[in-house]
């Protein structure tokens, strides 16, 4: 068990001395990010230095041109997708991590893409940030939860949904612990195996769709009653992500090190 354990620290440090060097033949550098950071990005590239390195240069750009330098996008460029109260910031988790939870019933699809994106990224910088524990390792990672309780097709946003996970599997390797999908109806079913379409298979296998008793027992069990709200099964009082509030130096951190 330990030589299989020393071959296995071997291999990623191999790795990760070669992530290093290809990020460095693109003009690019890997300096002030963890070992943790490096590794969800070879992980998510089945560890292969070349790929993950050109994931991870393209990351550092598209973090760049989408991301103010203060490290996080101010809540006032998203106002409009805030007022809605479609997204809550619960947890931790019994595992540990924070809980996102959309409610697509006060969802409708956003006339202004770009803008929607922000949002995004708000919402997923914002949630992992709220995992960080004094200082980032690099590898948090996020439980989210997608009601589709009384949803009308109003409610339906098949690019919106895609948005969300592509964002997640190209701009934040590794960070998905696990998805859960509540109260799905019968007409949402095609327009999820639509979204399927552009969901990597390791996207796929973290996603659960909650259908039976015992599924939804799993789920509240995996959660945790403390981090579920009341209307879920949990003690927890639904709180409004524009309504937790973060360390003042939580945003620095998160750009040094990186989400």
């Amino acid at each position: 068990m330990r030589a299989k354990k020393i071959m296995e620290e071997s291999q990623e440090l191999a790795a990760l001395t070669q992530l290093r060097k290809s990020v460095e033949k693109l003009s690019s550098s890997t300096e002030g990010y963890e070992k943790a950071t490096l590794m969800r990005f070879l992980v998510a590239r089945s560890m292969d230095p070349d790929k993950a390195a050109k994931m991870f240069v393209d990351w550092q750009k598209w973090r760049a041109s989408m991301v103010p330098p203060t490290g996080f996008i101010p809540e006032s460029e998203v106002k409009d997708e805030l007022e809605f109260r479609k997204v809550c910031l619960q947890g931790p988790t019994k595992s540990g991590h924070p809980l996102v939870l959309v409610i697509t019933s006060k969802h409708f699809a956003s006339k202004d893409p770009a803008n929607f994106k922000k949002f995004v990224v708000y919402v997923l910088d914002k949630t992992i940030a709220s995992g960080i524990n004094e200082k980032e390792v690099g590898g948090e990672k996020l439980v989210a939860v997608i009601d589709l309780a009384n949803i009308t097709y109003k409610n339906l946003d098949a690019r919106g949904l895609i948005t969300g996970f592509q964002f997640l599997q190209s701009y934040y390797p590794e960070r998905l612990a696990k998805c859960y999908i509540l109260h799905m109806p019968g007409f949402f079913v095609t327009v999820w195996k639509f979204v399927c379409r552009f969901l990597e298979k390791a996207t796929q296998e973290k996603i659960v769709i909650v259908t039976s008793g015992e599924e939804q027992r799993k789920f509240e069990e995996e959660i945790g009653v403390e981090a579920l709200p009341e209307e879920y099964g949990g003690q927890a009082k639904l709180t409004l992500i524009q309504d937790v509030l973060l360390p003042r130096t939580t945003p620095v951190a998160i750009t040094n090190n990186n989400v």
